[in-house]
């Protein structure tokens, strides 16, 4: 009896510190007050966020002071609603979410008939005014086109600011996985923390990271450095931040044909056979 308790402990205490690994790392949120024309804020307003490929709701009500949170969004296209009755409804469309983002929405409600709306369309870049971390996003449009040697995705990740290569020498990599290292904001590779749809994606064994994904998966990744928020700040040096692509209402995908071969390169002038593949 006393060794199943033992056991059962055990377990609660792994899944407790599981889910402190995995706590308050969101992909993005929107937060924000709500007020009319005078300015006033207006507690009870019923704030819904739209993701526009997949239809997908969040909602939630303004508290007493006015402001509302929503955390735990998926990165993507979204459309913002805010409904009291008695006034007009807002509406602000083309707001884009990337990873890490916590852009801040104030909505202005006009009285009037919660039939009849005031729509904003905010295609511009929304200002980050919550994190003090300094990031890049790159993009899915750069990780599908820019050349990738063996489609490793890990190798953009120098594209971020004050990101460089630092790949170890040969024979000091244990994970198999492992097929590079990134220095951020010149600090050591192994202190660059690595998350993947906000859950840890770190490997215990050298402090590198787990196997990314292919790149026709992956959906973009911002690489932070510097004064990065709680739930990314595990490591010192900066953090790699990656979401995978959560696809829409339509059926698709795609094809791509991968080949690689010695008889591709060039013959280097200072050996005496070209390499093979």
């Amino acid at each position: 009896m006393k060794s199943m308790l033992a056991v059962a402990l055990a377990a609660l205490l792994i899944t407790s510190l599981m889910c402190i690994s995995l706590w308050a790392q969101a992909t993005a949120q929107i937060s924000g007050t709500v007020k009319d024309q005078t300015g006033a804020v207006l507690p009870g307003v019923e704030v819904t966020a739209t993701q526009t490929d997949t239809g997908i709701t969040r909602t939630t009500v303004t508290n007493e002071t006015g402001t509302y949170v929503l955390p735990s969004l998926a990165i993507g296209p979204y459309k913002l609603d805010a409904v009291l009755p008695g006034f007009r409804t807002f509406v602000q469309s083309g707001i884009v979410l990337e990873v890490n983002a916590s852009p801040v929405i104030n909505p202005i409600l006009e009285v009037g008939q919660v039939s009849d709306q005031v729509e904003v369309r905010a295609n511009a870049a929304l200002v980050e005014t919550r994190n003090l971390g300094v990031g890049q996003v790159i993009e899915n449009t750069r990780i599908l086109e820019l050349p990738l040697n063996g489609r490793n995705v890990e190798s953009l990740i120098v594209l971020g600011g004050a990101a460089a290569d630092a790949n170890p020498a040969i024979g000091q990599v244990r994970n198999p996985f492992f097929a590079g290292a990134v220095s951020v904001a010149g600090g050591l590779a192994t202190t660059v923390n690595y998350t993947l749809d906000g859950a840890n994606h770190n490997t215990t064994q050298d402090n590198s990271y787990v196997a990314m994904p292919f790149p026709d998966a992956l959906q973009e990744f911002k690489v932070e450095t510097g004064a990065t928020g709680a739930q990314n700040g595990m490591k010192s040096a900066g953090s790699v931040s990656m979401g995978t692509r959560s696809g829409t209402n339509q059926f698709h995908g795609n094809l791509f044909e991968f080949v690689r071969n010695g008889m591709f390169n060039a013959s280097n002038a200072f050996v005496m056979k070209r390499d093979t593949l």
